[in-house]
């Protein structure tokens, strides 16, 4: 690495407040938490927050459900889990493209300052919900509100349009490396 990109690199000129498009891709794991990073953070300072959960179980009850209705942090998923799994893809892209009008009013509302669309990228991926159709409605967005949008397999295009994309990279899996599946409390 060089100096340039390991150092703090302080900010020269005026500070520009915008609400920014953010994109947490890749093959490793941390998409989902890193967003959840930020809301709890945003929440932390009375922002107001939203987070769409996309294909997860409709009424699912991971952890960060759990806790998000502890903290009175608004948290909805709707979805009949893993897309590989259903019994009626029709169905599961019904429910994907009903999740999306919501998020849609959610975003065009001014409501709030930070909003997450978790594993949204799957229905862009596999063509249920038009890419442009989703920039369209990101760039109507109010000026303040943040936006999260997580998952494998990004549009190029979401990626060229967003502020800042993040790719989780898998080095190491300790289900690959030892057999070890997802564990309560770490994975869901």
């Amino acid at each position: 690495m060089t100096q340039e990109t390991t150092e703090h690199q302080p900010v020269k000129g005026p500070r520009i407040k915008k609400g920014l498009v953010c994109v947490n891709t890749g093959n490793g794991k941390g998409k989902t938490t890193a967003a959840l990073g930020v809301l709890f953070r945003a929440w932390g300072r009375d922002m107001k927050v939203q987070m769409f959960q996309f294909l997860k179980h409709t009424g699912s009850q991971f952890g960060e459900t759990r806790a998000a209705k502890k903290l009175g942090i608004g948290m909805t998923a709707m979805g009949d889990g893993f897309t590989w799994r259903t019994k009626n893809m029709d169905e599961t892209q019904d429910l994907a493209r009903a999740q999306w009008e919501i998020a849609k009013a959610a975003i065009l509302s001014d409501e709030y300052e930070v909003i997450i669309l978790d594993e949204f990228t799957y229905p862009m991926h596999y063509g249920w919900i038009s890419v442009n159709d989703v920039i369209e409605v990101l760039r109507q967005k109010p000026h303040m509100l943040h936006i999260i949008i997580t998952g494998r397999h990004a549009p190029d295009e979401l990626i060229e349009f967003a502020d800042l994309v993040t790719e989780m990279r898998e080095i190491k899996h300790p289900y690959r490396e030892q057999g070890i599946k997802a564990q309560p409390g770490l994975e869901f």
